[in-house]
């Protein structure tokens, strides 16, 4: 039998009108396919974050491996069609999650332009990068906690993103309008900052994020004024 949104709930899912009873996947599938069309934009952006929320919770606590669609779907109170209205599979929900990383440096990196860089304008991006992560540990401790699988996680999309963040890197480190000492130095600060922050879910989980930051930033410092 399914189940019809009533008036005003706004904060249900659109798919969820499309539930069934059964895990008889192609159908929902279809059906919630028929409502996404439906579906206001902000709800379906609003759903959507709520879901990688949830997964990210799981992921965390019991691995990628031990949650199931169905677990991530009764955490949030909705059916599996729902899930499948954003997302077609658990491991589309894990490639979003992962490219959420992408975003941080993604945004830093469009800010710079084509001049040459400076070790002050490096330090800032990176002190706006510890920022951003550092509200997002858990995506951390979630990158740590599930490596394996995450290894095997590649797409056009994602390969395509990870390059061109990677190009970009490389066109700053083999500036050489940028001296080479420079260079080096944010070459390091770089990975101090990266290291630390993977390093920090596992090895520092109970450390206040404001002090974590901190100390971040410390570190990064003392690596581009040599």
């Amino acid at each position: 039998m399914t189940q019809t949104a009533q008036p005003g709930t706004n904060d249900q899912d659109p798919a969820a009108a499309a539930d069934l009873t059964t895990d008889d996947l192609p159908p929902k599938f279809a059906q919630a396919t028929k409502a996404k069309r439906r579906a206001p934009a902000h709800e379906a952006t609003s759903t959507r974050e709520r879901i990688l929320d949830v997964a990210l919770d799981l992921f965390v606590a019991q691995g990628y491996d031990g949650t199931s669609l169905r677990q991530i779907a009764e955490q949030l109170g909705v059916t599996k069609a729902a899930l499948y209205y954003h997302f077609e599979s658990k491991e589309e929900i894990l490639r979003a999650l992962h490219m959420r990383l992408h975003e941080f440096g993604k945004n830093a990196l469009d800010s710079v332009g084509d001049n040459p860089m400076t070790l002050e304008i490096w330090g800032r991006l990176l002190d706006q990068i510890v920022d951003q992560m550092l509200v997002q540990r858990k995506l951390f401790l979630m990158h740590e906690r599930n490596q394996a699988v995450l290894e095997k996680l590649h797409s056009e999309e994602h390969d395509a993103e990870h390059d061109d963040i990677q190009n970009q890197f490389r066109k700053i480190l083999l500036d050489t309008r940028v001296p080479e000492r420079d260079r080096v130095r944010m070459a390091a600060a770089f990975g101090a900052a990266f290291a630390g922050l993977f390093l920090a879910g596992e090895s520092f989980p109970d450390s206040d994020t404001v002090k974590l930051g901190d100390m971040l930033r410390e570190c990064i410092g003392d690596v581009i004024s040599g």
